[in-house]
């Protein structure tokens, strides 16, 4: 295979909420990494256009070019034979998939950096990055301050005209600072989870053989 390598592969995951620096530590180790003469590519899901189609940035304006994937497995497709280090940013918007393309890279001998939101704005885990969370040898779960009382941030608040989001929203929806805040788990409001939970306790209850 084109990207076997002879030595040992691992994966680092980088998680959290929004604007804790997930995607500006990603880009420090991949610049550690090319510093190091270790050939890297990178890689984003097409559904994230926040910053240009083809870029990966923080939201402190660094910014790299990556290749754009609509589905996990062309990763593989577009890896380079030279390639000893693959990151990927935004891995909350891939498919499960992505966590087994990440263990068959790091099976053949590459270091594998990835970076998601580890929960949504339900704050539930959020796609396939508790299964990452599950593989990787390395997590760094970062926190970002609260906008609303300045405690360390976890979670992320969804905004729609100010407003909290409902918790029946979808749970992808693209934005910024404008329809998005990083809380705490005090200050964090998703109206309508609370009946959600109760519904749901209720179902099950009634399901149980008596």
């Amino acid at each position: 295979m084109p990207y076997q390598q002879p030595k040992r592969g691992w994966i680092e995951l980088i998680c959290g909420g929004m604007f804790a620096g997930k995607s500006e530590e990603l880009l420090r180790r991949i610049r550690r990494a090319e510093i190091a003469r270790q050939p890297v590519q990178v890689f984003k899901p097409a559904i994230d256009d926040r910053y240009g189609v083809d870029v990966i940035a923080s939201h402190n304006g660094v910014r790299r070019e990556a290749f754009i994937v609509r589905e996990p497995r062309e990763v593989l497709e577009f890896l380079r034979p030279e390639t000893r280090v693959v990151a990927i940013d935004e891995a909350q918007f891939f498919d499960p998939a992505i966590a087994d393309v990440c263990s068959e890279l790091a099976d053949h001998g590459l270091r594998v950096i990835v970076a998601g939101l580890d929960l949504d704005f339900r704050g539930e885990p959020f796609g396939p990055v508790p299964h990452l969370l599950a593989q990787a040898e390395r997590v760094d779960k970062l926190n970002a301050i609260c906008q609303v009382c300045g405690a360390p941030a976890c979670r992320t608040q969804r905004l729609i005209n100010g407003q909290p989001a409902n918790y029946d929203d979808p749970v992808v929806l693209i934005g910024a600072d404008e329809v998005y805040e990083a809380r705490c788990r005090h200050c964090h409001q998703v109206p309508g989870k609370k009946q959600r939970m109760e519904k749901s306790t209720d179902d099950s209850s009634e399901k149980t053989p008596q």
